[in-house]
């Protein structure tokens, strides 16, 4: 179901992506110059390809290690999904994905859908960014709440976890009271992880797609370290949840793959509509604005209540001031690391 939904939704943005991209400018009001390639003296459309080949490369790799770890963990002790390390780990990794929903995503959008090469009226009369984050956000705990009762109804009887439960001699397992409350915090992990990676796809493929159309090899050059970085981390926070979902290895594998490839293959296919894709574009503009406004809410929602509220007020932390302030400093360095990036990307 969940590699399911996340094709569905990733082949509906590029769809939309597409048709946005070719349609025609020529009826639009705004300034010629707008729809036009800018006079950047570092725009070089040979030298923009072998980096952005490079980019396609690291970016993947970097990916691949960052969503593979936490899958990993359970065969390195100290990285065990029910111990310290693991918590401040993944408390970090949400301080990633919080600081991308407000430190890139978000500004991303208000500075396209307020962009002087859109018309006066509507885009300049209404907060369009600020609503569609609210509204996502909004519509995030709706598909969040909804899913886990149908989760929940799909599965009355509970999924037991292995080696947990007791039975008779007929190897019939009976679900105990330990087993229901497991059970429905194993619902909980699938529903935030399934819901996450939505978000992190439709941002991902914006970012890829972005950094595949332009040909501006200075912003190249920094935007390949910043999302090597970002994707690791941001992979990081996915595969903790991936990991505490306990999918079947094959699923596991799907969810970590749709991410690892995501942000290249954005790449690729702004490479493919580099010819008709112009960043300052209106078409360009209210594309990806919208997209990111989508993007932050959910995002934002995610590492603030799934990630964040649930591992703050659960028994473990709550049990334990010392523990809450390291995952608190761990947080902010997350946080604190995606706002120094924000300099370059």
């Amino acid at each position: 179901m969940a590699s399911t939904s996340t094709l569905l939704i990733k082949t509906t943005f590029i769809i939309l992506i597409f048709v946005s991209f070719t349609i025609s400018s020529a009826t639009s009001t705004v300034p010629d110059e707008c729809a036009s390639e800018s006079a950047n003296p570092c725009v070089n459309k040979a030298k923009a390809l072998p980096l952005k080949i490079i980019a396609i490369a690291t970016i993947l790799v970097a990916s691949m290690i960052g969503v593979g770890a936490p899958l990993f963990s359970r065969s390195v002790p100290f990285l065990r999904p029910d111990g310290d390390i693991f918590t401040v780990v993944k408390c970090f990794a949400s301080g990633i994905i919080l600081g991308t929903g407000f430190m890139h995503v978000l500004p991303d959008s208000f500075d396209m859908l307020s962009s002087q090469c859109l018309e006066e009226n509507p885009w300049h009369k209404f907060p369009f960014t600020g609503f569609l984050a609210m509204l996502s956000g909004l519509i995030t705990l709706a598909i969040d709440s909804m899913a886990t009762s149908l989760y929940t109804s799909k599965n009355a009887v509970g999924i037991i976890p292995h080696g947990h439960g007791h039975g008779p001699a007929n190897n019939v397992t009976l679900p105990t009271k330990d087993d229901d409350s497991t059970s429905a915090q194993l619902l909980r992990y699938r529903v935030i992880a399934m819901v996450l990676e939505l978000g992190i796809i439709v941002h991902s493929v914006v970012i890829g797609l972005s950094l595949g159309a332009t040909n501006d090899t200075c912003t190249i050059k920094g935007l390949i370290a910043a999302l090597c970085f970002h994707q690791m981390f941001e992979g990081m926070g996915l595969g903790g949840c991936i990991l505490q979902a306990e999918y079947t290895n094959l699923k596991k594998f799907v969810m970590a793959f749709f991410f690892a490839v995501t942000t290249p293959f954005g790449i690729a296919l702004g490479i493919a509509l580099s010819t008709v894709y112009r960043e300052n574009s209106p078409n360009a503009l209210i594309t990806v604005g919208l997209l990111n406004a989508c993007s932050a809410g959910l995002l934002i929602y995610m590492a603030l209540v799934d990630l964040l509220a649930a591992e703050f007020m659960g028994p473990k932390l709550q049990g334990s001031i010392k523990m809450q302030l390291k995952c608190l400093a761990a947080a902010l360095l997350g946080c604190g690391g995606m706002s120094i990036l924000a300099k370059w990307a």
